[in-house]
């Protein structure tokens, strides 16, 4: 009896091992989101989104103020359309502006949001203009060694006098 009793003890000690440990796979690669605060969806266009993926964090000032809901293309007008939750308890002016950031060197990819001066604010289903995409790191060094390989050589005997 005893024996059976240690048993069912570890077992639940296990389970509740089992689930925290899921909880935190999931939490930290953005997949479980805990929020019970009312949000509004805005939407924004971008020429490239890079590695942006649904769930990604929506920050200003460095804080986490949404998340992204979906991101669709837009065969009309040929741009990635980013869908985002913004909590309901922040605000920003109609002229806001958007830019696809990363957190380090190669860390993960969200969105930031700065404040504009307008007086109107973003309200359910607005559409954000001013967006900055995603910068490639594949083209900054193409355009880095274009821009080398149209440069003279130095020493090829054409000097000025």
């Amino acid at each position: 009896m005893q024996r059976s009793k240690n048993d069912v003890w570890v077992g639940i000690f296990v389970l509740i091992g089992a689930a925290a440990i899921l909880f935190l796979a999931l939490q930290s690669a953005n997949l479980l989101s805990l929020s019970f605060q009312k949000t509004y969806q805005v939407k924004a266009k971008f020429d490239n989104v890079g590695g942006i993926k649904p769930k990604a964090a929506v920050r200003s000032a460095g804080v986490v103020v949404g998340r992204v809901d979906n991101i669709a293309f837009d065969d009309k007008s040929f741009q990635a359309v980013v869908t985002m939750a913004l909590e309901s308890r922040y605000v920003f002016p109609k002229d806001s502006s958007l830019k696809i950031l990363t957190s380090g060197l190669l860390g993960e990819q969200y969105l930031g949001i700065e404040a504009g001066a307008d007086d109107k604010n973003l309200v359910a289903g607005d559409t954000i203009s001013s967006t900055q995409s995603a910068v490639v790191l594949e083209n900054l060094i193409s355009q880095f060694l274009f821009s080398k390989a149209a440069e003279p050589a130095p020493g090829n005997g054409s000097q000025e006098k």
